[in-house]
This record gives structure tokens, sequence and C-alpha cells, in this order.
């Protein structure tokens, strides 16, 4: 049975849509990976072409996914969600109507950083840079959670 992955950001244009094509890379096709957002806002929307950019510099297409709001429905679909900073945390644990739901739900920076609580930065504001500090971050990550996945 393949392990259901969840990468969530705010809109879902930027951080998760990058963290969903990384883990991707990494994992074989028997891993269902997916992103949404915690406002929906962008919803079917392409991810920022700031991302789509950053990604594609480093062999990652992720073209082909549209922006979607979290759903409580996710709780059951997936096995581990990953949120991009703290106020995502919040926003989703609100959502879960139990602890199997609170469980699934960690930081995704708690795998190089654990205990530490650090957010990824957002960086639709900021400036090109940003991007590539996000990507390097979650790249960082995601080879932790790849990892522990295929070699549990």
């Amino acid at each position: 049975m393949s392990k259901k992955i969840l990468l969530v950001c705010l809109g879902n244009i930027c951080r998760s849509p990058l963290a969903e094509g990384i883990l991707l890379s990494k994992l074989n096709d028997t891993f269902h990976i997916d992103s949404a957002g915690t406002g929906g806002w962008h919803a079917g929307e392409l991810p920022d072409k700031r991302s789509i950019q950053i990604a594609q510099k480093y062999g990652i297409d992720i073209t082909q996914q549209r922006a979607r709001k979290f759903q409580k429905e996710d709780f059951d679909i997936f096995d581990y969600i990953f949120v991009m900073d703290n106020q995502n945390y919040k926003d989703v644990i609100n959502l879960a109507s139990n602890e199997t739901h609170q469980n699934k739900v960690q930081l995704i920076l708690e795998e190089i950083f654990p205990g530490e609580r650090v957010d990824v930065p957002d960086p639709y504001y900021g400036s090109e840079d940003g991007f590539e500090k996000v990507f390097k971050m979650l790249d960082e990550a995601c080879d932790s959670i790849a990892k522990k996945l295929l070699n549990p």
C-alpha cells in the first residue's frame, strides 16, 4: 500500500508546489504526493512563475500542478501532512477533528531542525533569491523525508 504525502502552505503557489515537485523527484511512483493551501484564493491556478522557474533550474517540472485549498477530508486521505510554517500548522491543526489527524501534521523543517519550529519563509513578496533559498531548504528537508520513507 502506497504512502500518501500532502505538503501545505498558504496559497499553494510558491512553497508547497516546490516541495511537492522536489519530493516527487526523490521518491518512486508507489508514493502519492500532493499539495494544498490553507487559503483558496489561487484555486485552479498554476504555481507562481518564480517557483516554476527555480524548479526548472534544478530539472523539476511543476507546471502540471494546480492550486487547491486544504480540506478536512485530507486528514483521512493522507498519511503525512507537512506544513511550511507555524501559521499553516495552526490553521491545519484547527481543522483536525481528533488526535490521529493532529499526529499526521508536522512542520517540514522539523526534518532538518528537530524541535526548533522553523518556518520556510514565504518568498512571494520577496526577491528572486528568496525562491532559491526556499528551494534549498525544501530540498534538504525532502531528502530527509525521502530517506525515512524509502528505508523505514
